[in-house]
């Protein structure tokens, strides 16, 4: 099996094992990223290249024939507009998930049917500028050129689906994170397709799931795959609803069990059968037919790496900074979760005997305090009660490139008191994407594969108590700081 993770950067294809789940080989090719000012776009032909290229290049490496590959599937970025034209070529470059631009028009359509409150319980989640429906609103303010000229509008998996098989399609979670999407009865919504001028003629048709089996490959793309037609294509989804497949998380795994993610940006999320209504959160649907709501922070990694930097120590050189009684709220970026986009960073508690390590640890809890309290509010949101021990007992899974240090992984386990899982697998988004490819082919549920093939399964902590005076002396700076003390100093 074939699994494809299509992210910003790159394209990495997994060749799989379908009965044992081992990852066989790697292929990877870049993509570029253009724009300045808030602008983030990309050339879907550039994705269609580095597909072939990741494709032949991982067949090669695992060193088996060509014919041996039965299926394969899609996982792409979330929420990117293509916008297509005569003979399914790109009008333009795509529209990206980190595209700012569209900041305005998500909040003017935010503001109308209903409010903030009311999309959720519509489209699962509020139009912010990384929703599609909003860098549609904005191609026609701004290109409506472009916009009249279209003939298809599609998400990233779904371009990439179409070229492998030509059939215009896509599934429940991708589709869940355009905000044109009601996932609580699986169909497009009518109304916000009109308020935003939106033909549904345009739109790809809604498979039952990321595993169903939309056709073989065309020969042009067996041909630029160096594959044989024969081969199953899958619906393929959204990377987030991948990485869940991957962790054998749904109806055919497990349900309301947490995730954390540890990146540039920090994200919690579960598969779930409640369908959480939250206006903090993105209500994505599962690929399976389960739900996948998910909470995003900005500041993580990347900006505890920030800090290391600033104070000249290596990522690993800490010191807990309750210690020392300092706090440091590292919202570098703005932060989406608290809502304080104008945000800055702030440290306080520093004495001329504090340690440098022990600013750095404050960094690692402050950004850590923040992700586990998002978790709470998902938690919360599922209908489920965080303090209750037949919730907090269950392992938290620990994902993301963070999730390979001993400074994150022992700052999320101090501030959760909760037992962790840190999975083996490091491309759980490719290995998803394969399982869906290997339930197109036999017709098995794909979250059960994953599950069997134990791509989530890892190295195990148990729990430690729960450092409650760390975790409120933050929440206490929070509370006292925002939003006066966390502006950078503008005026809004």
């Amino acid at each position: 099996m074939i699994g494809v993770d299509s992210s910003t950067q790159s394209t990495k294809a997994a060749a799989v094992d379908a009965e044992t789940g081992e990852l066989l080989a790697l292929g990877r090719a870049p993509h570029t990223v253009t724009g300045t000012s808030g602008a983030r776009e990309s050339d879907p032909e550039q994705w269609w290249t580095a597909l072939g290229a990741a494709v032949r290049a991982a067949v090669r490496t695992a060193g088996v024939p060509a014919a041996s590959v039965t299926g394969i599937a899609v996982a792409g970025q979330q929420h990117g507009l293509v916008t297509l034209g005569p003979g399914g070529r790109p009008l333009r470059p795509a529209l990206l998930w980190n595209d700012t631009r569209s900041a305005p028009q998500g909040a003017a359509l935010a503001a109308l049917l209903g409010g903030p409150t009311a999309w959720p319980e519509r489209t699962g989640s509020v139009p912010a500028a990384s929703m599609t429906a909003a860098k549609w609103q904005w191609l026609r303010e701004h290109e409506p050129r472009h916009a009249a000229a279209a003939t298809a509008v599609r998400l990233p998996h779904d371009f990439l689906t179409e070229r492998l098989t030509g059939q215009a399609v896509t599934d429940p979670g991708d589709a869940s994170g355009t905000c044109w999407y009601r996932t609580g009865d699986g169909r497009y919504d009518p109304e916000v397709l009109d308020l935003i001028g939106l033909d549904p003629t345009l739109l790809p048709a809604v498979a039952p799931g990321g595993a169903t089996r939309v056709g073989t490959l065309a020969p042009a793309a067996a041909e630029a795959l160096g594959l044989p037609t024969t081969v199953a294509v899958a619906a393929g989804t959204g990377d987030n609803m991948a990485a869940a497949v991957g962790l054998g998380l749904g109806a055919g795994g497990l349900l309301d069990h947490p995730v954390v993610s540890l990146g540039t940006s920090g994200t919690v999320f579960a598969a779930t059968r409640a369908r959480p209504a939250d206006p903090a959160l993105a209500g994505f649907a599962a690929t399976d037919g389960t739900y996948l709501p998910l909470g995003c922070t900005l500041n993580c990694t990347l900006a505890v790496d920030r800090f290391a930097a600033l104070l000249g120590l290596e990522r690993e050189e800490v010191l807990p900074g309750a210690s020392s009684g300092v706090v440091v709220l590292p919202y570098l970026d703005g932060e989406r979760t608290p809502d304080l986009p104008h945000a800055a960073g702030l440290v306080t508690g520093l004495r001329h005997t504090t340690d440098p390590r022990a600013v750095l640890g404050a960094a690692y809890e402050g950004a850590a305090f923040t992700v586990l309290r998002a978790l709470d509010r998902l938690l919360v949101a599922c209908g489920l009660d965080p303090a209750d021990p037949a919730v907090r007992d269950r392992p938290l899974r620990l994902v993301g490139g963070g999730a390979r240090g001993r400074a994150w992984t022992e700052t999320v386990r101090r501030l959760s008191g909760r037992p962790l899982l840190v999975p083996a697998a490091d491309e759980l988004v490719a290995l998803g994407a394969a399982a869906l490819a290997a339930g197109a082919v036999t017709g098995a549920d794909p979250v059960a594969l994953a599950r069997d093939w134990g791509t989530g399964s890892g190295r195990e902590l148990p729990p430690v108590p729960r450092d409650e005076t760390t975790w409120n002396r933050v929440e206490d700076v929070l509370s006292a700081a925002a939003p006066t003390l966390l502006t950078g100093g503008e005026t809004r």
